[in-house]
């Protein structure tokens, strides 16, 4: 089976510390910036957001609110991350205790709570992954990237590697997720390609890479062929 999250532990990495990166921890191994303020664009995304709650509700907005921070550090650093003074910022936009904010962001491991490289790559190593494969695809992340164990960054920040459970797309395992999109049905040579497009700074279209057509057999569907999705 794959390893799982129990990799070398402790030592500095890249951009964080190998325990704290993704695990749920209070992030306190980074360094914290001391100012957290939202710009133009995520100010935008809030309105909308909170537009869906009843004012007496609008603490419901702490995951969607806490992922606006996290892709705001990615514009603006380059590391989509959420450090403590954002957390405080969100907690006073929803009129909250900072705790409650706390709580949710290192609850969800969703949420990186140090910095991340340039890319975070997680690995699904559940069964349905590891029966198609994903230990080569977990080979291809280290020999490409140099990372050798879990929740390290590469030396030159680009990367991130983590080991994260079911992705849910178990009919095109093995999975990687990269930030927030998966690329399915990979192996060891095609996951190397991909890491090699994503260093040359190019975004690879997602889903899956042997061209399968949703969750369609390989090939092609067998059945309803006449739908428009089926590409005849």
């Amino acid at each position: 089976m794959s390893e799982h999250l129990g990799g070398p532990h402790g030592s500095q990495v890249g951009l964080g510390t190998a325990e704290n990166i993704g695990d749920g921890s209070s992030g306190e191994g980074a360094a914290q910036p001391q100012h957290f303020a939202f710009d133009e664009a995520s100010e935008a995304e809030i309105t909308a957001i909170l537009t869906k709650y009843p004012p007496s509700r609008k603490a419901s907005g702490v995951l969607p609110l806490l992922y606006v921070v996290q892709r705001q550090m990615r514009r603006q650093t380059g590391s989509a991350w959420v450090p403590r003074v954002a957390m405080d910022v969100v907690a006073a936009r929803l009129e909250l205790p900072p705790i409650r904010v706390y709580e949710v962001a290192t609850f969800y491991l969703m949420f990186n709570t140090n910095p991340v490289g340039r890319h975070h790559l997680q690995v699904c190593g559940t069964t349905p992954c590891w029966l198609r494969g994903s230990e080569e695809v977990t080979r291809a992340c280290r020999d490409e990237t140099g990372i050798k164990g879990w929740r390290q960054t590469s030396a030159d920040g680009m990367f991130t590697m983590s080991e994260v459970e079911c992705l849910g797309a178990c009919v095109n395992a093995p999975i990687l997720q990269v930030d927030d999109d998966y690329y399915e049905d990979l192996d060891y040579d095609r996951t190397v390609a991909l890491l090699r497009a994503l260093r040359r700074g190019e975004t690879p279209k997602p889903g899956s890479v042997i061209g399968r057509i949703t969750s369609a057999p390989e090939g092609g569907p067998t059945t309803l062929k006449t739908l428009p999705i089926a590409g005849e």
